[in-house]
């Protein structure tokens, strides 16, 4: 059996565990609650996070340079970083829902990966001149790992929005009015709130802690641009977008620490964010070619 079978093997069986660790998270989430379903989860996803980390250094030692230099790898290193990012998170909160709302993002970039890209996209092929460059382990990894960071605060603070709409209690502990005639429903008042305020403190965390990195892999591909290109700052797709993208979480931290803006507002700002971080990964180079556009379709 070849390096690039068992790479491929392990991806897919990647792929298989995230169906059964979504299965499980879900199911926990909504009708187990029970916390051998949670400790399984995290079990299974060390193991994704296991096999996606052996697949990525079989491919940096056979082909000789950091596996983040088309598609194919950056998808399957952004999963990795997702799943790593998940564990952290969840060992230091024990919170069942980060799984539950990661675990589905991490099936679908495998399963787009796997099933949709092209088999020449996957292949790995001689670096562009530009690309051979130490910059390319710096800049690139700190970027992907700000985007995953990114990815899991602003889903937290759309999973914060749909929870605050679909209950008329707003986002407020001024709203809690104990009623001793009504013990129950101010029980569960009060478990919202605590909720909402857990799952809008996370997300703020997380997302103080991606802002940095993508401030840092702006930096260093500013840089390494200088070195390939001659130029700092050419306005390229890519760049453009990434300054939108720090552009929006910066107004998003800022709001925060300056208290200007509390619940919602912050919520839906960094719900923006998320699709601005896909836009900026994916989109800029399905829509338009850029000086980034290598190993794309």
């Amino acid at each position: 059996m070849s390096w690039n079978s068992i790479e491929n093997n392990l991806v897919n069986l990647s792929f298989a565990i995230l169906l059964i660790t979504l299965i499980i998270y879900w199911f926990n989430i909504t009708i187990s609650h029970n916390k051998i379903f949670s400790k399984v989860g995290t079990i299974l996803t060390i193991f994704i996070n296991l096999f996606l980390g052996c697949s990525l250094i079989i491919r940096w030692i056979y082909n000789g340079y950091f596996p983040l230099s088309n598609l194919y790898e950056s998808l399957i290193f952004l999963t990795w970083v997702l799943t790593f990012i998940h564990l952290i998170i969840e060992k230091q909160n024990n919170s069942k829902l980060i799984g539950a709302i990661n675990i589905p993002i991490c099936l679908f970039i495998i399963a787009f990966s796997s099933f949709v890209l092209p088999p020449e996209i996957k292949e790995a092929s001689p670096l562009v001149p530009a690309l051979r460059s130490n910059w390319l382990m710096m800049h690139v990894s700190i970027m992907m790992f700000s985007y995953g960071t990114l990815i899991l605060g602003s889903l937290l603070s759309i999973l914060f929005l749909i929870i605050s709409t679909t209950n008329k209690y707003k986002f407020n502990k001024n709203n809690l009015v104990y009623d001793s005639k009504n013990n129950y429903k101010t029980y569960l008042l009060f478990n919202r709130l605590n909720l909402l305020e857990s799952i809008d403190n996370l997300s703020y965390r997380i997302i103080s802690l991606g802002f940095p990195m993508l401030t840092i892999g702006i930096i260093a591909g500013a840089v390494w641009a200088n070195e390939a290109w001659g130029s700092y700052w050419s306005w390229d797709p890519k760049e453009t977008w990434a300054l939108i993208t720090w552009i929006i979480f910066a107004t998003y931290l800022h709001a925060r620490l300056s208290k200007s803006w509390e619940g919602e507002k912050p919520a839906i700002l960094a719900s923006l964010g998320f699709i601005i971080v896909w836009i900026c990964y994916l989109g800029v180079n399905f829509l338009g070619k850029g000086l980034h556009s290598y190993g794309w379709i």
